[in-house]
């Protein structure tokens, strides 16, 4: 029996649908055919990782847990000989102009964080990190060309950095249709800028909503108040106050 026919068989089966609350990111698309590259394991360091590295315009990656990995600094063109870690790559990325976007659920590994503060570039915006507890979904969009989607992680072991018996199992596919870009990339920005806050039930356990990081990028700046020049010389005299010890 064929794909297209198990997948007759089970909407021919299915039950009705039950009545329920149904949001913009509650859907099933109609199936249609399209290309792609199945990647497993090493491949997703092989695929993902090297185009990220290569990358001109954006990156954006969407993760639940986010680690430091090193990588081999030939997939980013670079002669050196000891393997450097992706920040460092993103820091280059990031010099060039390069869109950088790492949206995620856990807060990062310490690792991560300890390298990151060596790279100043990105914490100052050069790579841009939004937190949000319900994202679990794994993506990663390069230039707006190529898409990502399986269940790896932002982490070394999710990616195929590590040695073999040690990295996870994972599996995945990459593809350029530029539909299925266009769709992954839009639910990308609704939840980027906040697009499912208002209705999100667990504003408990959130960080901080990320809409009101829109909101404030929407008001209007504050005017700054003129500051007064100060006098070339004091004509105020200070009275000397005593020394206690």
């Amino acid at each position: 029996m064929s794909l297209d026919e198990v997948a007759a068989k089970l909407r021919d089966d299915a039950e009705p649908a039950p009545t329920c609350d149904h949001g913009p990111l509650d859907f099933v698309l109609p199936a249609r055919p399209i290309a792609m590259e199945l990647i497993a394991g090493r491949g997703h360091y092989e695929r993902v990782i090297a185009a990220v590295a290569r990358a001109h315009t954006s990156v954006w990656i969407s993760t639940a847990n986010t680690k430091e990995l090193l990588i081999d600094p030939a997939l980013a063109g670079s002669r050196r000989k000891n393997y450097v870690s992706i920040l460092s790559v993103l820091d280059g990325l990031a010099e060039r102009g390069v869109d950088l976007r790492l949206l995620h659920a856990e807060l990062p590994s310490g690792p991560f964080r300890e390298e990151i503060a060596k790279h100043p570039r990105l914490v100052g915006g050069g790579l841009e990190l939004r937190r949000c507890p319900r994202v679990h979904m794994k993506a990663v969009i390069v230039d707006g060309a190529l898409l990502y989607l399986g269940s790896a992680n932002w982490t070394g072991a999710g990616l195929g950095a590590k040695g073999s018996g040690r990295r996870n199992f994972e599996l995945g596919f990459v593809t350029d249709d530029a539909q299925l870009l266009d769709q992954v990339q839009a639910i990308y920005e609704r939840l980027w800028t906040g697009g499912e806050c208002e209705a999100c039930k667990l504003r408990e356990d959130c960080p901080g909503p990320l809409i009101e990081l829109r909101v404030r990028s929407l008001q209007p700046a504050a005017p700054v108040a003129k500051k007064r020049k100060a006098p070339a010389r004091s004509t105020i005299r200070r009275r000397r106050v005593p020394r206690l010890i």
